[in-house]
């Protein structure tokens, strides 16, 4: 399980930077367990919410067991549109 959670924060990331997204995520994969406090701000998440029907805690506390090879695709373009514009 360790290895799985490593492995989807890498996929992540990587999915995040392959959209040329202008923002450092090193801080995803530094992280250790089961959540990554991602730096997005309340605005990113309520248009991940609203917008990519992404959720997680208003702080930008997201899960990472919830990542899956299905999902984070998308859920690392979603992460590149709501933060391409902006500093995190």
């Amino acid at each position: 399980m360790a290895n799985r959670i490593k492995d989807m924060r890498v996929a992540l990331v990587r999915e995040i930077k392959s959209h040329n997204n202008p923002n450092n995520w090193d801080h995803i994969t530094n992280q250790i367990g089961m959540f990554a406090f991602t730096g997005l701000k309340p605005e990113h998440v309520q248009r991940l919410r609203e917008e990519f029907h992404i959720y997680m805690t208003a702080d930008g506390r997201i899960s990472i067991a919830g990542l899956n090879s299905k999902n984070v695709a998308y859920i690392g373009k979603a992460f590149h549109e709501t933060t391409k514009n902006s500093k995190i």
